[in-house]
């Protein structure tokens, strides 16, 4: 019966009887032995038996001889450890030999795969250095340079030989040897590193760095570092080492927008890379690690302990003696341009906005020569500095410009701001402000040219146009005065009442016709100043009166050559058209240069040259404006805020002329005294009749002027107000120091 236990009948000596669980006949015997468990078969249990054996001989104290088979084991042994050792060896190199070819095929394939993110080597060139525009005043000094990478081209055979030398002791000591890249330099920057526990070498070429600042991003990735290095390489198959050094040194930057050892050479020393020292030469080569940081006119200290780093190099390199390292140790000699405003600047600005115009698109380095004065550059811009570092905060006033040009247009100087470095918005150029009272000479020559002279009166008094009620500055009213008094003490009812009397229309033609080419709006309070126009607009449309009524264009630009001396553009004498009859504008010369002796504008009076002039306040004290001229310079100056909110009462009369006079006093020391157009032009003495018939006759509540008087250049000019030939009630009410301020005040 299946799975019935089936147990056997007898037992067999030396065995035993399995039980069976009703499996078939063929497989009941499948039962594990002896020989089943021991590995070997047969031969085991007898070994096993032997063992046995010896153990009981063990125990009762019977041992056999043992055989002596120890040599034989220890050959074993060697032979069994060379062998493993053989082994080891043989694996070693098989697994070096295997992952140094995949340390190939890996290099290879990022050598693939950073080519492949590069322009194609065949079609790699040196690019093009992008056009210099170098600008000079009118001594030929260099006043700035422009362009994305300042500073022309110098060729390595001109240069003192110690020069590059200093760049190959400090940055590259292999430069000679290697082949674009430096495997020992690399090794010794990681070693350094390591010890430094930070980056403190690079083991970068010159080969490398040109390769960088010509093909590459400034960015810090392993990427951009391997395609510098195959760069590299393909440039020293490319170029000789000369022309890879001249590149370097004509393409590296130093700091402070210098690229190349010229413009650096000019920014630093004020002279030509040609002509540097060893000292300079150090320093110049220990800016490259850190331009910014190093930049002598940022930190002079770390430049010149720098330089004094490449000097031990080059003299441990035997580029230099150890006595001329010593030398030049501890003597700097750069030339640092002291850190302001930078205003020339916004000169430079004005010229690259009209090269296009001069000379069309721009593929070569140039040079411009211009009609800047530099020492009246440098004045005008500390003239305007000085004056807002000490006053701004009083005034509440935090920007300024300046335009000084002769009567024929020649720009001497401009500022168009108070730091270029923090604003390079152009205040002289660019920007538009209401003149306020300075547009009035516009309504008074249009009066002069349509019968009115300087004596004659009209009316100050209230005044309303359809619902506007301009007042003069003080609130006050004089009654009947000339029109000299009324200009010089800028009296804005009567202003109002001669634009009207003229025609608003007529006053903007005027101006227009003198130079003003902003729009102007035709209406009562033109005559007040209240359409925006610039600062050189202003400076050029008084120009006529300084000149004998000729237009006068504002201009920087008189000459553009190539560096190579090609002349590209050179101004044609402008033709000067008549604008202004000759008896105008001694006339308003007159007017004007009573309100420098009695008017708004008496601080401005420059001894012993004869000037004229005048003052500006827009409405809420938000311009303050005083242009000026003499026969040899006009000058313009404003000063307000940028967001056009108001000052703290600073007038005309106040801060621009203060600006106004340090410079003009300056810049006419050493001048020949010259008049301004004035009564031999046609207005003197023998118009004294022809001005009388035009007065009108004052009435008994307002006497009229006193008697005119000669000017001391020989015109004819009203006497300044006083309590005499004011009206009565007016003056009735005025005490001392109101009367000061009114006919020497500071509207």
């Amino acid at each position: 019966m299946t799975g019935r236990l089936r147990m056997g009948s007898g037992k067999k000596k030396g065995g035993r009887k399995e039980p069976l669980f009703g499996l078939p006949a063929a497989l009941a015997d499948l039962r594990l032995t002896v020989a089943d468990r021991i590995p070997g078969g047969d031969d085991k249990p007898k070994k096993s038996a032997k063992s046995s054996a010896k153990r009981k001989n063990e125990d009762s104290g019977d041992e056999p001889p043992r055989e002596r088979k120890a040599p034989a084991s220890r050959s074993g042994a060697k032979r069994r450890s060379k062998s493993r050792i053989s082994a080891g060896l043989g694996r070693l190199v098989y697994w070096g030999a295997v992952l140094s070819l995949w340390g190939v095929i890996a290099v290879i394939g990022v050598v693939i795969y950073v080519g492949a993110h590069l322009p194609p080597i065949q079609s790699l060139e040196i690019p093009k250095r992008p056009p210099t525009i170098q600008i000079v005043g009118m001594d030929g000094s260099v006043l700035t340079q422009r362009g994305e990478m300042a500073g022309a081209n110098v060729s390595l055979k001109d240069l003192p030989p110690y020069l590059p030398k200093a760049f190959i002791a400090i940055e590259d000591r292999r430069f000679y040897s290697h082949f674009g890249i430096d495997p020992i330099g690399i090794l010794r920057a990681a070693v350094t590193n390591v010890l430094h526990r930070g980056v403190s070498q690079g083991g970068s070429t010159l080969t490398q760095q040109l390769a960088k600042n010509l093909f590459l991003t400034q960015e810090r990735t392993m990427q951009r570092k391997l395609q510098e290095a195959e760069l590299a390489i393909w440039l020293e198959r490319k170029h000789s080492k000369n022309e890879i050094l001249e590149l370097y040194l004509n393409r590296v930057y130093f700091g402070s927008g210098a690229y190349g050892v010229e413009a650096a050479a000019q920014r630093y020393f004020g002279k030509s890379a040609k002509n540097v020292t060893i000292a300079e030469a150090a320093m110049l080569a220990g800016l490259v690690k850190s331009p910014s940081r190093l930049a002598p006119n940022r930190n002079p200290e770390g430049a010149e302990a720098r330089a004094q780093i490449v000097l031990t190099a080059m003299a441990d390199a035997k580029f230099i003696t150890d006595a001329q390292a010593q030398a030049s140790i501890g003597h700097p000699s750069y030339n640092v341009k002291p850190v302001g405003a930078g205003t020339v600047n916004y000169v430079a600005d004005w010229i690259g906005e009209v090269l296009d115009d001069l000379v069309g698109q721009i593929d070569q380095s140039i040079t411009v020569e211009t009609t800047i004065d530099p020492k009246l550059q440098s004045v005008a811009e500390a003239a305007i500095i000085d004056e807002l570092a000490a006053k701004s905060v009083k005034f509440n006033v935090s920007q300024g410009a300046l335009v000084a040009m002769t009567p024929d247009g020649a720009v001497r100087a401009m500022v168009g701001g108070r730091n270029y470095a923090e604003s390079q918005y152009n205040r002289a150029v660019t920007a538009k402000r209401q003149p306020g009272s300075s547009f009035k000479p516009f309504v008074y020559l249009t009066a002069l040219e349509q019968g009115l002279t300087p004596d004659t009166v009209r009316q100050d008094a209230p005044i309303e146009v359809k619902g506007w009620k301009p007042e003069n500055y003080t609130h006050e009213y004089f009654g009947s005065v000339t029109l000299t008094q009324a200009l010089a003490m800028s009296l804005n009812t009567v202003a109002i009442r001669l634009g009207l009397e003229v025609g608003p229309k007529n006053v903007v033609r005027t101006a227009h016709r003198l130079g003003i080419s902003s729009k102007l709006e035709p209406n009562a309070s033109i005559a007040l100043g209240t359409s925006e126009v610039s600062v050189v607009e202003m400076v050029g449309a008084y120009a006529p009166f300084a000149n004998g009524g000729f237009t006068a264009t504002p201009h920087v630009v008189t000459r553009i050559k190539t560096l190579d001396g090609k002349l590209l553009y050179m101004r044609q004498p402008e033709e000067h058209n008549q604008v202004i009859e000759p008896r105008y504008v001694a006339m308003m010369n007159t007017m004007m240069r009573e309100t420098l002796i009695s008017g708004t504008a008496k601080k401005a009076e420059i001894p012993g040259w004869p000037a004229a002039g005048k003052t500006g306040t827009s409405q809420d004290y938000r311009d303050a404006w005083f242009i000026g001229y003499t026969a040899n310079l006009v000058t313009g100056v404003w000063l307000g805020n940028d967001d056009n909110s108001p000052t703290k009462k600073a007038t005309g009369g106040g801060l621009p002329v203060e600006v106004w006079s340090r410079f003009m006093k300056t810049a006419h020391e050493g001048v020949p005294v010259a008049a301004l157009p004035n009564a031999q032009a046609g207005w003197g003495q023998s118009n004294l009749a022809q001005a009388a018939s035009q007065v009108s006759p004052p009435t008994a509540a307002a006497p009229g002027p006193a008697p005119a008087q000669p000017s001391s250049n020989g015109g004819y000019r009203s006497p300044p107000p006083t309590r005499a030939n004011v009206r009565p009630e007016a003056a009735a009410g005025l005490d001392g120091w109101l009367m000061d301020r009114l006919f020497g005040g500071n509207r």
